[in-house]
């Protein structure tokens, strides 16, 4: 047995800066640009290795273990997802379906502006519920790339637009992994959330729009920003804490998506915009009188549902594939559980991290046909031949979709490496210690601790599986509600995940704009950082002003 160490310098000034190395080194590499985002990755790789070998003192044996094994949890199931999604996503395009999707969209609103509300947050939003892990952002920055949207605008929007769901993404699975750890009912948790993350609902289409158009864009349509927000985040805040907090995503865009093409048949801006580059700083961007969309030749009822089958089929199959009853039905027999010898169980986790010494699990589960990307090829080929293609046209396709994506697998491996590594070293739980020591502050740094989780980890279930117990522990120690902050990890993490370098790689592959993940985090930093001080600034006002709203 190894017990983790979260002071190895005896001195936890040093010790926290030591354990911030391998994420400062991943971080600077990528944002400036010169460093390719799969070698960055690896150097950064290297760095934790060596981090928790000769500071942290992990046996030799156990890093490279920890390291192999995140590299396979990094293709499957994440790497998985991203081939996959980009496969239907060429198989679209050749068929000419992506087309008509795009003129099919303009017939709702040829406002740039409209149509990123409509994809990035309320369609994004239905695919987080339904499967998460990246799909969301794989997704809609694809289907924005194909309407003609920038790469930058389609991958950084993406990922702005990809936060207030997140807490309840692949049907409430961050909160089921809170629940786990912290022993909390998920139900309470759920509700919790519903008490937070309904504000930054009502928030983010707008500041999604004003980083896209920029001030004066952003109030030329802030009525339409204001039905996509309202009519997100009333049914979110209802269906948390009055029904499950399983199917709050998929009823919450649903309703979103409705209300707002349904006022859009009523209402357009004076202006569209119809420039698919960011604005914030071009003035220039083409603008014309409003219109009816009637340039062209429009497409027929039967050229729209052709169009749109490849994505019906996507939903009905992911939301298939996100039932508990079809998990267990598939999984099992089609599972492989393998834990990692001279690792699994061979590692302690210590207090203050947890009450008691806590053996560290190490089991990689090949559940390969329950994961969300093996439901998204059976999509994608089904869709493939109803649009035409033959079997071997398919396999050829797929072959050159691996090449295309094969340094962003690379890139996607490393990073969940980096993440299982330091996360059985006991790195994350230094960095975490050192949030906790914040006293009567502690429900801001609290916040920015989920935040910090998802921005290492990738996943706001893994941040909650990280640091949930530390944030029951701590709060329960400085007199604080352990529900509170429970949440408030999970609410917070989600700002964390537009600047995760996994989301990035997701994002750059599906706009095929390969070697820009540093320009895409530059981006997204500061939209990242606000909203989270802003989720924290609302945790410290429920913490000790509106202690009300703290579900009991």
């Amino acid at each position: 047995m190894w017990n983790q160490v979260y002071n190895p310098l005896d001195n936890s000034f040093l010790s926290t800066v030591a354990a911030a190395l391998p994420v400062v080194t991943l971080l600077v590499l990528i944002a400036s640009n010169k460093v390719k985002a799969h070698i960055a990755a690896i150097v950064a790789l290297i760095v934790a290795n060596l981090v928790a070998i000769f500071i942290f003192t992990m046996p030799a044996g156990m890093s490279l273990r920890a390291t192999a094994l995140g590299a396979v949890i990094g293709f499957f199931p994440i790497g998985w997802i991203v081939l996959n999604v980009i496969f239907l996503y060429r198989l679209t395009v050749e068929k000419g379906a992506f087309k008509t999707l795009q003129t099919t969209i303009g017939g709702i609103t040829q406002d740039r502006r409209l149509q990123l509300l409509l994809i990035a947050f309320s369609f994004g939003a239905f695919f987080e519920g339904a499967s998460g892990f990246g799909t969301p952002v794989a997704v809609t920055g694809a289907i924005l790339i194909g309407l003609g949207f920038s790469p930058l605008a389609a991958s950084g929007l993406s990922l702005i637009a990809n936060t207030a769901p997140v807490a309840y993404g692949a049907l409430g699975t961050p909160i089921a992994g809170l629940a786990s750890v912290t022993g909390i009912d998920p139900y309470l948790l759920g509700a919790m959330v519903g008490r937070q993350l309904p504000f930054f609902s009502l928030i983010v289409p707008f500041w999604l729009i004003w980083a896209f158009a920029g001030w004066r864009g952003m109030k030329e349509v802030w009525p339409a920003i204001l039905v996509c927000g309202v009519s997100f985040a009333v049914p979110q805040f209802l269906i948390s804490n009055f029904i499950n907090p399983w199917i709050v995503d998929i009823g919450a865009s649903l309703i979103s998506m409705g209300c707002l093409v349904l006022f859009l048949r009523f209402w357009q801006p004076r202006e569209l915009w119809l420039s698919p580059a960011l604005r914030t700083h071009d003035e220039s961007a083409a603008t014309m009188p409003a219109q009816p969309a009637t340039s062209g030749q429009n497409p027929t009822r039967a050229q729209i549902w052709a169009s749109l089958l490849p994505w019906i089929i996507v939903c009905v199959v992911l939301l298939v594939w996100g039932t508990d009853w079809f998990k267990g039905l598939v999984n099992s027999f089609a599972t492989w559980s393998y834990p990692v010898p001279g690792l699994h169980n061979l590692i302690n986790k210590m207090p203050p991290v947890v009450s008691k010494p806590t053996p560290e699990g190490a089991v990689f589960s090949f559940t390969w046909l329950s994961y969300t990307g093996s439901g998204m090829l059976i999509a994608a080929i089904v869709a493939g031949l109803l649009m035409g293609f033959s079997p071997a046209k398919l396999v050829k396709s797929y072959v050159e979709t691996i090449r295309v994506c094969a340094y962003s697998l690379i890139t996607i491996c490393a990073m969940l490496a980096i993440g299982t590594l330091t996360r059985l070293s006991g790195i994350d739980a230094t960095l975490g210690l050192a949030f906790a020591g914040t006293g009567v502050l502690y429900p801001f740094f609290g916040t920015l601790l989920g935040w910090l989780g998802v921005a290492l980890t990738g996943s706001d279930t893994a941040s909650n599986i990280l640091f949930g117990n530390l944030q029951k522990i701590t709060s329960e120690q400085l007199g604080l509600s352990p529900i509170l902050m429970g949440a408030a990890n999970s609410s917070g993490g989600v700002m964390g995940k537009m600047i995760d370098a996994q989301s990035i790689v997701v994002a750059s592959t599906a706009t095929n704009w390969f070697g820009h993940e540093g320009t895409i985090l530059r981006f997204v930093f500061f939209h990242s950082i606000s909203l989270a001080c802003l989720v924290g600034l609302l945790v410290m006002l429920q913490a000790y002003v509106f202690t009300g709203m703290i579900v009991h």
